[in-house]
């Protein structure tokens, strides 16, 4: 197999990316039913990620994980009953940018004396 071969590779990058895609499928599905208005968006797959999608909770918390495809991001949100958007196209919402700063604030001050 030459080096940079897809030959004998699942459609996701190696073995068991089925089996893991499963998982995240589950961690995606466990975010939105324990948290109040969330919302799909979907970014694109690029020369180094698979496409993932971001799920953001009413208060700007979030999670990502990939999926096998765009298709796959909208059809899982459409099960989960969340809307799901291109991130590509419109952003994403500034309470995710928020909470990762408030996030990213609080591991400061606890790791100050």
């Amino acid at each position: 197999m030459a080096l940079f071969s897809r030959r004998g590779r699942s459609a996701g990058g190696g073995a068991g990316y089925g089996r893991d895609l499963r998982e995240d499928e589950a961690h995606l599905a466990r975010f939105a039913r324990s948290r109040g208005g969330v919302e799909a968006f979907v970014e694109p797959r690029t020369a180094v990620t698979e496409t993932t999608v971001v799920l953001v909770a009413a208060d700007g918390e979030w999670t990502r994980r990939r999926v096998p495809g765009p298709q796959a991001a909208h059809q899982l949100a459409h099960r989960l009953g969340i809307p799901a958007y291109d991130a590509m196209v419109v952003g994403y919402p500034q309470r995710m940018r928020d909470w990762s700063a408030r996030i990213a604030a609080e591991t400061r001050a606890r790791r100050e004396p």
